[in-house]
């Protein structure tokens, strides 16, 4: 006759239930010996998630770190640092994510798995700042002083609208109007297709905050990113600290990771 196996035992057998009932009592104290204090009590006050080890997409366990793979791109250590952050905390919740290189005036876009799918320079506002004023959302453009012509840096979850125009794009901060759009050319003064092009990063400092980006790549990876969820947008600071506007962490030293294995970056699934 065949028996379940995951019933108890019974009642009218007191000694096998006791014996497994010692079993169980010296294990654990066997385990409290043993394990080490992070793994006995919790994790310690202030420890980064990631630390330990890190559930991959498949519902498999791994060993930490994850990292960012920027393909043939040569980021900057702060691009680095936020995106590998990203990769290894999963603060991305696992959607495709876009990073925002302020001081770069470069725009990277993401997958899921925190692998790069392409990059590109754009334009910012014409302001170096981290802060947008508060209320400026509501106003005008032409109340906008110079010197509040910011791209506010923090992390957003952004999402597809319309602007007063009608014109579809992607409201990264919709208090502050602040969008990643279509690089307008409707004031040929600006020269905004030139600045776009040339090598250099001075010139791409004109909008009032918004974030331009070349036609053929907002079509091609910004769109899609966002036609049917939210995602993560990540702007760079260019004033304050990285890690205190996000409150990330150094990958490789939350793992205890050696810098001289980190040359091959790529996300660790």
């Amino acid at each position: 006759m065949m028996t379940d196996r995951t019933v108890a035992p019974s009642a009218a057998d007191p000694d096998l239930a006791e014996g497994i009932r010692r079993g169980l009592l010296v294990g654990l104290a066997v385990l409290a010996v043993v394990l080490p204090p992070s793994l006995r009590f919790g994790r310690p006050a202030g420890a980064p998630m990631a630390a330990a080890f890190v559930a991959a997409p498949t519902g498999a366990v791994v060993a930490g770190p994850r990292y960012a793979d920027f393909g043939a791109e040569t980021p900057s250590p702060d691009a680095r640092h936020v995106a590998d952050w990203a990769a290894d905390s999963g603060d991305h919740a696992n959607t495709d994510f876009v990073i925002v290189d302020k001081r770069y005036a470069r725009v990277y876009v993401f997958d899921a798995q925190a692998r790069l799918r392409a990059a590109t320079p754009v334009l910012l506002g014409a302001a170096s700042g981290d802060d947008s004023v508060v209320g400026i959302g509501s106003r005008p453009l032409a109340d906008v002083r110079p010197e509040e012509r910011t791209t506010p840096a923090g992390r957003f979850v952004a999402e597809r609208g319309r602007n007063a125009l009608g014109e579809d794009v992607v409201w990264v901060d919709y208090a502050a109007a602040v969008s990643m759009h279509r690089v307008r050319t409707t004031s040929p003064s600006e020269r905004r297709l030139e600045r776009l092009a040339t090598p250099s990063i001075t010139d791409n400092r004109i909008s009032y905050g918004c974030i331009n980006v070349p036609v053929a790549f907002f079509e091609a990876y910004v769109a899609p990113t966002f036609a049917h969820h939210h995602a993560v947008v990540y702007v760079l600071p260019e004033v304050k600290a990285i890690e205190q506007v996000f409150g990330s962490y150094d990958v490789a030293a939350a793992h205890g990771a050696s810098h001289a294995s980190l040359r091959n970056r790529t996300v660790n699934w």
